[in-house]
């Protein structure tokens, strides 16, 4: 229990230390940088809490492709720090009035949360065997019984957002030859191939 303890406070302060650096580096890829030891950090917090699960899934989804994706387009884009930073002081009340919103909103929530007896009934129940029910297993029969509908519907609201960031980013422009497969399809062998003969030591 010792050794769980340590690791605990461990991986919590580094994980708290990375998010703060997230937010505070100057620099756009070091803020990428310190999200993924976040993530990472995060990832076995999981582990020791017993969800693997959800442990690989941080790792394999967020660092494999989310956070490989924001530090591919952070360094394609070549960011100009200074250039973003003239309009800092320009929208800093109104950067300073919705920080002090949300920080009201979480003192009002951490003070009035409350644990449930439900939670604390779950919370002190005997954890099954790996070799009765794994953790993938459990997760899965919650998600696909008590909540499959909310999963399918957050499915369609991401696909939704997917179709829509393409058709945004969809521009059509004058000049640019595009690929017609009906158009290649209906081409005969006539319109295709053109046979040249060509005589021995000419060129063509």
């Amino acid at each position: 229990m010792i050794i769980q303890a340590i690791c605990f406070y461990l991986f919590a302060a580094i994980t708290i230390a990375s998010a703060v650096m997230v937010i505070s580096a100057r620099n756009p890829v070091h803020s990428v940088l310190f999200l993924i030891l976040a993530f990472f950090n995060a990832a076995a917090l999981f582990i020791l809490l017993g969800a693997e699960f959800l442990g690989m899934i941080l790792i394999v989804v967020y660092l494999g492709a989310v956070t490989v994706l924001f530090l591919f387009v952070v360094m394609m884009l070549d960011i100009n720090v200074a250039e973003l930073r003239q309009g800092f002081l320009q929208y800093l009340p109104i950067g300073g009035l919705i920080g002090l919103i949300l920080l009201a909103e979480l003192v009002l929530v951490l003070g009035s949360w409350v644990i449930t007896p439900e939670a604390q009934a779950v919370a002190r129940a005997p954890i099954p065997p790996i070799d009765e029910v794994s953790n993938t297993a459990a997760l899965g029969n919650v998600l696909y019984t008590d909540y499959i509908y909310l999963f399918q519907a957050s499915g369609i609201v991401l696909l939704v957002a997917m179709v829509g960031a393409i058709v945004l980013t969809l521009r059509s422009r004058e000049g640019v030859r595009r690929q017609s497969i009906r158009t290649q399809n209906l081409r005969s062998r006539e319109q295709s191939v053109e046979i040249k003969k060509v005589q021995s030591g000419s060129g063509v």
